[in-house]
């Protein structure tokens, strides 16, 4: 017999070249050094012995890539390319939920489905997702981070959130099963748990090619139970309806269509169902499906995007919100807001969120539901969060704005476990008052409610480690072939900041009232201009000067890739009313008559008829101008 060599191979036969995996990890990687943490928090860490590789820099950041190291095949990276994805399509089970409902002929199972603490998902799931606005939030999730990376600052839901705008319960024992469920144990628990027989439970996972169950089937099998029913068919029937619940909310997949078996194994004890945190599985669930999506070859987005939606409304609700004003703060706040459909496009949306300003942004959306709902403890935890074989890390030291804190600069991101582990992950979930952010860890209020402070390091940080621009600026609407080629590639950040000051500026004046004097309205005007324009002084001599394009000299709101259609009065449409009029502002000897209705949305107040003082001598190249519909003249 041949002898052997090492490695197990015959010295006759032709030994395996390693694989490049295997060849990887002999090379030697750099080591970044971690961020010291001035009071850490305890986090069960990865014991897989792997090396990742670091990469340096990125186009359109980040600079820094030892955060975000899987940023290369991030959706974002792929943009800023000029590779452009499509709205993605949403698994949104909102109308389904009618087709299944509780009446009085059912109080059995309603009565069960209330002490499970599920009962609200009933009601506040939105029958409409906004492609859209989902899409191009998604282009912002970071894996490593679990959290949006936004132009001022990362922001994330929280289990706070999440106990807000659901009221399902955060706190209780971790969603865990011992390993993923094959087919023929889908159709033992099926008979066992369900009461169907072997053909009926097998036919269904065969037709499903995996051990889940269409909810189709699920509603034609036991929504017809009611009260009369046998107690052993009401048991049936209840787990089919949480079954078929949690499918359409907390944990709809990607298949549109089914729901995994295992999530039956939970339903096993009706007792016990309100002893679970659904509200941390939901969450952990939904990061895994935020990953998922930022792959630049996804096209889907699966998980309970009412959450996700309805935390859009809390936090950005100039944006994109439209409230329930019959809505009270008993209820769960998804039910605050009429979700609809933004008719725009996804490239628009991503410039909106481009230019987002952190005044624009509601910090603590909750401050009125306290009192119904006060903040829950487990609020303030930091470490890993579970649903069955998905885990994701939750990192609340770096959105501690949400909670009216300073931001300061965060911990790196830790690893979270294996999910086979799930010892560990179970007792240090029990423990998780032990692994809450300390009074030290928190740092200090911010000096004004909601104002969304950090301390001066956070933003030159920030923006070494972040994508704060989605929308490369080359390809921003409004810009026409030759000031693309002639565009700087600093120029997107140029822009944004002089919004910022125009904007700024233009608030201070405007909440100063009508008492003003004309030279103060004139002024910031002219000083607005002179800044969006890239004329004014303090852009001419910064020390990064970056002069608009030849072909964009004469700013205007079809061409200024940052300007905001909210803060513009645009003229109005072709009709055939006279033209608009440019009005001064009035003098200030002069005040202007009262209205009997409410004040026309102008920037500038209305002159009196019988004073129109003439208008300054202002350049004929400024695009500040307000337009004002002129009125007919009544037939006598």
């Amino acid at each position: 017999m041949p002898p052997r060599t090492r490695g197990g191979y015959t010295s006759d036969a032709p030994r395996r070249r390693p694989t490049g995996s295997k060849r990887r990890r002999r090379v030697h990687l750099r080591e970044v050094d971690p961020v010291p943490d001035p009071d850490p928090v305890e986090h069960p860490q990865h014991d897989r012995d792997e090396t990742e590789e670091v990469f340096e820099g990125a186009p359109g950041g980040p600079i820094d890539r030892s955060i975000l190291r899987s940023f290369h095949k991030h959706v974002a990276a792929k943009i800023w390319l000029g590779e452009d994805r499509a709205p993605l399509k949403l698994v949104n089970h909102g109308a389904k939920l009618q087709l299944w409902e509780l009446d009085m002929e059912r109080s059995r199972i309603y009565e069960t489905v209330h002490r499970s603490g599920l009962a609200p998902l009933t009601s506040c799931s939105h029958r409409v997702a906004s492609r859209l606005m989902l899409s191009a939030f998604c282009e912002r999730w970071q894996p490593e981070t679990t959290t949006f990376h936004m132009p001022f600052g990362e922001m994330t839901i929280t289990l706070d959130d999440v106990a807000s705008i659901l009221h399902i319960p955060v706190t209780g024992s971790m969603i865990s099963f011992p390993q993923p469920l094959r087919v023929d144990d889908a159709n033992a628990l099926l008979v066992e748990l369900l009461g169907t027989t072997d053909v009926e439970a097998s036919g269904e996972t065969e037709q499903c090619r995996s051990p889940s169950v269409r909810l189709l089937w699920l509603r034609d099998h036991f929504s017809t139970i009611t009260d009369a029913s046998s107690d052993d068919d009401i048991m049936f029937a209840t787990r089919a309806f949480l079954l078929h619940l949690v499918g359409c909310t907390l944990f709809a997949d990607k298949s549109a269509t089914s729901v995994a078996v295992v999530y039956l194994e939970l339903f096993r004890d009706l007792s016990m169902v309100g002893s679970y945190a659904w509200g941390a599985a939901c969450l952990a669930y939904l990061y895994r499906q935020l990953t998922t999506a930022t792959r630049f070859e996804v096209r889907q987005l699966g998980g309970y995007l009412t959450l996700l939606q309805a935390w859009i409304y809390e936090h950005f609700p100039e944006m994109f919100s439209s409230p329930d004003m019959s809505y009270t703060e008993s209820r769960p706040r998804a039910l605050r807001w009429r979700p609809h459909v933004i008719p725009d496009s996804l490239q628009s949306v991503r410039e909106r969120l481009d230019r987002l300003q952190i005044s624009e942004v509601c910090w603590e959306p909750y401050v009125d539901h306290r009192a119904e709902h006060p903040l829950p403890d487990i609020a303030w935890y930091s470490g890993c969060l579970k649903c069955g074989q998905v885990v994701e890390p939750y990192h609340l030291e770096r959105v501690l704005r949400q909670f009216g804190y300073i931001q300061t600069i965060p911990p790196r991101p830790f690893t979270p476990p294996r999910p086979d582990r799930s010892i560990l992950l179970e007792q240090y979930w029990e423990r998780w008052t032990d692994h809450v952010l300390t009074d030290q860890s928190r740092g200090r209020r911010c000096h004004y409610s909601g104002s969304g402070e950090s301390v001066p390091e956070y933003m030159a940080w920030y923006d070494r480690i972040s994508h704060r621009i989605v929308q490369p600026p080359q390809l921003r609407s409004g810009f026409t072939t030759d000031a693309r080629s002639s565009l700087p590639s600093h120029a997107a950040s140029t822009s944004d900041t002089r919004a910022a000051r125009a904007l700024t500026l233009l608030r201070l004046v405007i909440s100063g009232g009508r008492e003003q004097s004309v030279d103060v309205f004139w002024g910031a005007l002219n000083e607005a201009h002179g800044i969006l324009a890239g004329s004014d002084e303090t852009s001419a001599s910064h020390s990064t000067p970056s002069p608009a394009p030849a072909s964009h000299s004469t700013p205007s709101p079809a061409t200024l890739p940052f300007f905001s259609p909210a803060t513009f009065v645009y003229p109005p449409a072709a009709s055939d009313d006279p033209p608009p009029l440019i009005v001064p502002p009035p003098p200030a000897s002069v005040a202007p008559p009262a209205a009997s209705g409410p004040p026309p949305p102008l920037i500038v107040p209305p002159p009196p008829a019988s004073v129109a003082p003439p208008a300054p001598a202002l350049d004929s190249t400024a695009s500040t101008t307000v337009y004002v519909r002129a009125k007919r003249k009544k037939k006598t």
